[in-house]
């Protein structure tokens, strides 16, 4: 008798779901900083003098070949940055080759983890999901400086560890959801979740270019992985699969959402429903998603992943400026999206918009302004303030994935909520493994303005494809498929259902 009184307390000055929320937005804060961390520690990693000369010895060798367009305009460093890379030379002279894999092969494991992860979640428990997605990552990170004293390939392997685990940080985060947040907070919950991603990115790039800058790569890995192990602990003891399992949870909060969600996905068990396959892949609501997911997927990794260097080859930015000017816009990004789907919220549940369209509205933010931008830096040369500027808004404005398309497959079927994020974010992690791969082979050689342009003339092109897709067929209804299977299953209980109904009156 007294956890509900302790959970009454608890409840009226923090509600559990947004324990919850917070604490999934720490844990996504952490899989994308133990992510992106590295990006940043490669610059202080590899011995660039190194490298740089073995590819223009290759070159040579190779019938000549320049190492870039000698009519192409080369931008300069500010008056303090001189020099980007040449005084902070590592330990490593892994190829650009080698590099492309160290950053793409994270997104092998993300490849294969997430349905397995996404099905577990839905059928087992989300909650020890997300907890081995963190706790693998915090290893893996830990192990990072004694495998790269190793060898690469070693390194490889602690990376593909961190992506099996980051692989399955949506789908299991999308059935936690999926059974505590209430329709009228979906999309600032979802938000809340969701753009921990650039809370963490921002905290892991300046974080990883001061330790790297001031006391050496390694410390990178040891103080991130270190401090994240903090998080592992208040999973467990603050967080439950539904509002049922909560002790630390109010009857009235209890209550309200077990009626928000039709007294659906909030009860002790898990509802082990076959994934009407047939229905999913023929549904033009899903594929809309799934389009959007991927094409979108392609600008949000190539600006988290790739943006450092382009600031490094291009604007010429030295270290600590490359931190800052990188990792800001995604804390803008993370303002942006929670005032973006508070107000959607606002409106869809006072009436005037759509679920609908108020995730069309989101993904267009997403897609158009990111775009626009990249269409804008693709002519302003040198300018580097103008690039920082655009780079900005354009980082900002993909904020509104999280209560746009992201939010999507729990309006859809919020019944098969983690497989269907599952699937999409599958396909959308081929083009994390392609990015790195793609700029690489065309910036080896030729690290300019007329590379880069390339870059971006393709990620605009596949931002139009989501805009077009997403458009005509998004939408935030429930679909048919999703109540089939409520009411087979509900037929199936009826004399349970009927003997529940009986003691309930005793």
């Amino acid at each position: 008798m007294d956890v509900p009184a302790r959970g009454n307390i608890l409840g009226r000055f923090v509600p559990a779901r947004y324990i919850l929320a917070i604490l999934g937005s720490i844990g996504m804060a952490i899989v994308y900083g133990l992510k992106v961390n590295l990006s940043v520690a490669m610059v202080g990693m590899l011995n660039n003098t190194a490298i740089r000369r073995d590819v223009i010895v290759n070159s040579a060798d190779n019938n000549n070949q320049t190492y870039s367009d000698s009519s192409e305009i080369e931008c300069k460093g500010s008056a303090s940055g001189g020099n980007v890379t040449m005084d902070q030379d590592g330990p490593f002279t892994w190829t650009p080759g080698e590099q492309g894999i160290v950053l793409s092969c994270y997104f092998w494991g993300y490849f294969v983890s997430q349905l397995p992860g996404g099905r577990v979640a839905e059928l087992f428990s989300a909650k020890w999901v997300m907890f081995f997605s963190v706790t693998i990552n915090v290893v893996c990170t830990l192990l990072t400086p004694v495998m790269a004293q190793a060898h690469y390939a070693a390194v490889v392997v602690m990376r593909v560890g961190e992506g099996i685990g980051g692989g399955v940080t949506f789908p299991s985060m999308h059935v936690l959801l999926s059974k505590w947040a209430p329709p009228a907070e979906r999309s600032v919950m979802s938000a809340l979740v969701y753009a921990g991603t650039s809370l963490g990115t921002v905290i892991s790039i300046l974080m990883a270019g001061v330790l790297t800058a001031n006391v050496g790569w390694e410390s990178v890995f040891y103080v991130m992985g270190g401090l994240s192990c903090v998080w592992c602990v208040l999973w467990i003891f603050l967080v439950q699969d539904s509002p049922q399992q909560q002790p630390l949870i109010s009857a009235e909060e209890r209550e309200m959402i077990i009626n928000s969600l039709g007294g659906k996905g909030a009860g002790h068990g898990h509802k082990k429903l076959p994934v009407p396959w047939r229905a999913v892949l023929k549904s033009p609501a899903f594929l809309s998603i799934l389009v959007a997911h991927a094409c979108s997927n392609w600008g949000w990794y190539m600006l988290l992943i790739e943006l450092p260097f382009y600031m490094q080859q291009v604007l010429k930015f030295n270290m600590t400026e490359n931190a800052v000017t990188t990792s800001l816009p995604f804390l803008s990004l993370w303002i942006f999206s929670m005032c973006l789907s508070r107000t959607l919220d606002w409106l869809s549940s006072n009436s005037y918009i759509t679920t609908t369209i108020a995730r069309k509205i989101a993904t267009l933010f997403a897609s158009a302004v990111p775009a626009a931008c990249l269409l804008a830096v693709c002519y302003i040369g040198c300018n580097r303030a103008a690039a920082v500027a655009l780079m900005a808004v354009a980082v900002t404005c993909i904020g509104g994935m999280f209560c746009g398309f992201l939010s999507n497959h729990i309006d859809i079927a919020p019944n098969f909520a983690g497989t269907l994020m599952a699937l999409t974010n599958t396909i959308a992690t081929i083009p994390g493994i392609v990015v790195p791969i793609f700029v690489g082979a065309l910036t080896q050689k030729n690290q300019t303005i007329s590379s880069w342009r390339t870059i971006f003339y393709v990620t605009i092109a596949l931002y139009i494809i989501e805009i077009v897709v997403y458009t005509l067929w998004g939408s935030g209804e429930e679909q048919p498929w999703n109540k089939v299977q409520e009411r087979s299953d509900s037929t199936e209980t009826k004399p349970l259902n009927t003997t529940d109904k009986k003691s309930t009156v005793q």
